[in-house]
């Protein structure tokens, strides 16, 4: 008896999300299709021109925006940033460096601050416990 295995697949919101590419700036086939696991690790080895275009000039999701400006997608919003942005529109964003802009920079320096300490406090905890057990 052989097992016969199918394929898994995704939407193709789900493959854009994990190319970190704007659905709506792909190719209708793209958008319109399903894409499999070994069609979006061919995408990812091997990407078409459509994505390296899109992946160097964007449009780019709200992730990508946000961890290019070194922000989280809540201080985009705060900033009245809610659309999808090309690499030349936050190019501009960073050379203008608005007051917004540095107020989330310097509020994501501090959560990464805090959960670093928080992670290092664990470790110690983990350390101490390790030593105390017999």
């Amino acid at each position: 008896m052989t097992s016969h295995r199918t394929s898994q697949t995704m939407k193709p919101a789900t493959a854009a999300k994990k190319l970190g590419v704007y659905l709506e700036a792909t190719p209708a086939e793209f958008q319109e299709g399903v894409v499999s696991r070994d069609e979006l690790n061919a995408l990812q080895t091997d990407p078409p021109e459509w994505l390296r275009e899109l992946r160097r000039d964007g449009p780019h999701p709200r992730p990508v925006v946000a961890a290019r400006l070194g922000v989280s997608i809540s201080g985009l919003a705060r900033g009245g940033v809610t659309e999808a942005l090309t690499t030349e529109q936050i190019e501009a964003l960073r050379n203008d460096s608005p007051e917004w802009l540095q107020k989330e920079r310097a509020v994501q320096a501090e959560v990464r601050k805090e959960a670093a300490r928080i992670k290092e406090k664990r470790t110690e905890q983990a350390e101490r416990a390790d030593r105390t057990r017999p």
